[in-house]
């Protein structure tokens, strides 16, 4: 139960400590992407773990709800809440190192471009890391966060263990040996089951990565797929729907100096600005989108090798606001599965009023696990990611495309990206996923009151009867 110490504090002191730590009472969220908004009733930024406390208890005095946000990344509103919001950006330091031992106690709320910092200075590496680094430890986590390499897992593989702050205040430690169902139900939990506040995460010595890249036809890519695949430690596809070609990269650890691979015309202005700029046109003249396609698929489209240090290689620019959604099949299905999208959308291309969607289509892939909620338990996954950009933050159509995205992935047996907005309820997920009711059990008794819960939650995991869009911004 809460310490005594806390629950001896009187509600007016306890205001007055946490005072220093509460934001503009006006103060709203907005995430990455600037698709969801929300306003809590207070946001908290506290710096240590005791203010962590401090803020559960007054939650708990209040009978509110708590939702722990690190940057926001997410596009969809798994972060949002209308009641009690606490920030993880200060809880941020490493704090062991055991290098021997290849692995490391990180606070949750380290944003991965600072761990790759802090990791570097003790000549140590994430095994393996998304498109970008933006996010959040313990975000990723609990979202089963994912790279590319048909032999490493989702990120929350690497999670050896983890310190929780959970909903009655206990400080509880779990992994797959000691409380390994809240370990297991923790690891791609929503931020449901307790607050994060350290993890043991699994790390190798620093590495460099050699990258090659070239395009080839979607045909051709296709055809050899399984092959090229296997062909590198780290393959991932872009695909440009009007060209129809395929850009491949295959990066492996090398010992061969830095030599980072550059495109003046793709890394710069053309491919920046005025990328951006057609993008903008294209939202009144949408043949545009089609030429602007080409026009990104020609700029990157000459062999390329470079050499970089391992974050620097699986890191790409993600450029502007966007819609984004991403969703997750068997690996035996991806080329039935992509055969079909790219005839849905070639055959939108040639219709005068049909989609003329933006580019380019993420395809990574992931090893099986064995985490309850991840969308690569069971099996080897293909990821599979579409975008829309916001040129200068401004909206542009993407329903049509992504409810035929959906519904062509969901015949092959797809499960949605956790942190993406999607359209699955209890009834359709406890069908995908074994172990959902374990999950549920967990939550029930670690957090009897939904503390840790929000809308997003309340929706997907309990059913409850909230739409989907509660929390979109007035322009969308």
């Amino acid at each position: 139960m809460a310490s005594r110490s806390l629950s001896d504090i009187p509600l007016q002191n306890l205001y007055h400590l946490l005072q220093p730590l509460t934001l503009s009472p006006d103060a709203r969220f907005t995430n990455w992407g600037r698709t969801f908004t929300c306003q809590p009733l207070a946001v908290f930024l506290p710096e240590t773990e005791y203010q962590c406390e401090l803020v559960l208890e007054l939650a708990r005095r209040e009978g509110k709800s708590v939702r722990a946000v690190g940057v926001g990344h997410s596009p969809s509103d798994l972060a949002c809440t209308n009641e009690y919001m606490l920030r993880t950006e200060k809880l941020n330091r490493l704090l062991e190192v055991h290098a021997e031992k290849n692995y490391v106690v990180v606070q949750g709320g380290i944003t991965l471009s600072d761990l790759h910092l802090q990791l570097a200075k003790h000549k140590l590496a994430m095994m393996n890391v998304g498109s970008i680094s933006d996010q959040t430890l313990a975000g990723i986590v609990t979202t089963a966060t994912h790279g590319s390499g048909i032999d490493f897992g989702v990120m929350s593989t690497h999670a050896l263990g983890l310190t929780l702050l959970l909903a009655d205040g206990s400080r509880v430690f779990c992994s797959r040996y000691e409380r390994a169902d809240l370990f297991m139900a923790t690891i791609c939990g929503l931020g449901s089951t307790g607050l994060i506040l350290n993890v043991h995460l699994q790390v190798e010595p620093a590495f460099m990565l050699k990258e090659y890249q070239e395009s080839l036809s979607f045909n051709d890519a296709m055809e050899n797929l399984d092959t090229i695949v296997h062909s590198g430690e780290h393959v991932r596809f872009w695909w440009f729907y009007s060209p129809d070609t395929v850009r491949v990269s295959v990066s492996n650890r090398t010992d061969e100096p830095r030599k980072p691979a550059f495109s003046w015309l793709w890394h710069s202005l053309m491919g920046y600005h005025l990328v951006q700029l057609l993008l903008f046109i294209g939202r009144f003249f949408l043949c545009v989108n089609t030429w602007t396609c080409r026009f990104a698929a020609w700029l990157t489209s000459s062999k390329s090798v470079g050499v970089d240090v391992s974050h620097a290689i699986f890191n790409v620019e993600c450029r502007y606001p966007q819609h984004t959604t991403e969703w997750a099949i068997p690996y035996e299905n991806t080329v039935p599965c992509l055969r079909e999208f790219r005839d849905w959308v070639h055959a939108e291309i040639e219709k005068p009023d049909g989609i003329r969607p933006h580019f380019p289509v993420e395809i990574r892939f992931s090893a099986a696990d064995d985490i309850w909620l991840s969308p690569s338990s069971g099996g080897r996954t293909c990821w599979i990611g579409i975008v829309q950009y916001k040129p200068y933050g401004c909206n542009v159509p993407y329903r049509k495309l992504f409810e035929g995205f959906e519904a062509i992935l969901s015949k092959y047996q797809g499960r949605p990206h956790w942190a993406k907005a999607h359209n699955l309820r209890p009834d359709t997920l406890r069908k995908m996923y074994p172990r959902f009711d374990d999950f549920i059990r967990v939550l029930e008794d670690v957090d009897s009151t939904g503390m840790f819960r929000n809308d997003y939650i309340n929706r997907h995991i309990f059913g409850h009867n909230i739409a989907g869009r509660i929390h979109k911004s007035r322009k969308e």
